[in-house]
């Protein structure tokens, strides 16, 4: 049995580690195929490397683009390549564009297609992210749900393809990379105390490609003064802070330690040691709840519906009265479960699954 995997940006690549792994452990021939969708170190060979992952068997170097070129160069690329290989089952990973081309390929090509990470819903149809996985659950023929609410959501959109409950590899990552971020040096080279900071992240396209909310990020920063937060850019945030004019203001922030992209394990030592986290990240939002972090989430909706219960996640927007409202928020307490992402063997459930359903 051969499958293949499409991967192409981060978080597609951090939910394919253990499944790689356990596939191979079970006998299955797993190919790895990126699209090149994410071509830095900082956000993609490093996630390799702190994975122990090899190297991709086939690699599309697509490289940037609008979503329409990415889209369709990985397409016509995959296309090509896939064919050769005698694939019988094609998985595709959350709601990225190499998660939604590879889906349009499998299908076209007359493969089966499995989705991980199925079934998750913010209704926010201005969401890229929301329209890809809707568009990749109504294409598959397996789909993998993380949650319960997940499984519920295809029911009622009548999904045509057998859908599987599985937990989320979260929990199982979270627990792994957690041990080993112990080990991590980022807060010494940083000169970072535990709960002396707090952590942002902002990528999102619908935030990105406005110049008012990166205003609205700034005055967060010059409103909480007293406050440490530390930011690590994503690529295109950087580009656009330059774009809007307003990457001087940044660096201007006493407060904020600006840095590029880390790793994964790098990055759960700074969350797992944070006061909080101002986000709009969706992984990030489950990963801060599964280690006990609260979570900003400067979204209007979440896909994540699971953490907002007990206030472990607040939505904000990109709105700096809100976010420094939830900045000064106390922590929950209490209405914490971390049993609604699964069991922590997702990884080996998808394995079997895979073994039983794919002849």
């Amino acid at each position: 049995m051969k499958v293949a995997s499409i991967v192409g940006a981060r978080p597609n690549i951090v939910k394919m580690g253990p499944v790689h792994k356990s596939l191979n452990g079970s006998g299955i021939e797993h190919l790895i195929v990126h699209t090149g969708q994410h071509y830095d170190y900082e956000m993609s060979e490093i996630f390799f490397h702190d994975f122990e992952l090899p190297k991709p068997d086939i690699h599309l170097g697509v490289g940037s683009g609008t979503s329409c070129f990415q889209i369709g160069e990985i397409i016509q690329l995959l296309e090509r390549k896939i064919t050769e290989k005698d694939i019988d089952l094609v998985l595709v990973y959350g709601d990225t564009n190499s998660t939604i081309a590879g889906a349009i390929c499998a299908n076209k090509c007359n493969m089966k297609l499995g989705h991980i990470e199925a079934g998750l819903r913010s209704y926010d149809f201005t969401m890229p992210e929301e329209n890809n996985r809707i568009l990749t659950d109504h294409l598959s023929n397996y789909l993998f749900a993380p949650t319960k609410n997940a499984v519920n959501n295809l029911k009622k959109e009548k999904i045509r393809g057998k859908v599987y409950y599985t937990g989320d590899l979260s929990v199982e990552i979270i627990a792994t990379i957690k041990a080993i971020s112990r080990q991590s040096k980022i807060l010494d080279i940083l000169g970072l105390k535990s709960r002396s900071y707090f952590l942002v992240t902002m990528h999102r396209a619908e935030n990105t490609s406005s110049r008012d909310y990166f205003i609205q990020l700034l005055k967060t920063f010059e409103s909480l003064i007293d406050s440490t937060f530390v930011f690590p850019i994503h690529p295109r945030t950087k580009k656009m802070f330059k774009t809007f004019g307003l990457l001087e203001r940044l660096l201007k922030c006493s407060n904020v330690k600006t840095l590029l992209p880390v790793g994964y394990i790098d990055f759960i030592a700074l969350l797992q040691n944070a006061l909080k986290v101002v986000t709009d990240s969706g992984g990030i939002q489950k990963e801060a709840y599964l280690l006990k972090i609260p979570c900003i989430t400067i979204r209007k909706n979440t896909e994540w519906v699971e953490t907002i219960k007990g206030h472990w996640n607040v939505l904000t927007g990109v709105d700096s009265e809100k976010i420094v409202d939830a900045v000064k928020r106390p922590s929950p307490r209490s209405n914490y479960s971390k049993s609604v992402f699964g069991n922590g063997k997702t990884s080996g459930i998808i394995s079997e699954l895979i073994s039983s359903i794919v002849q």
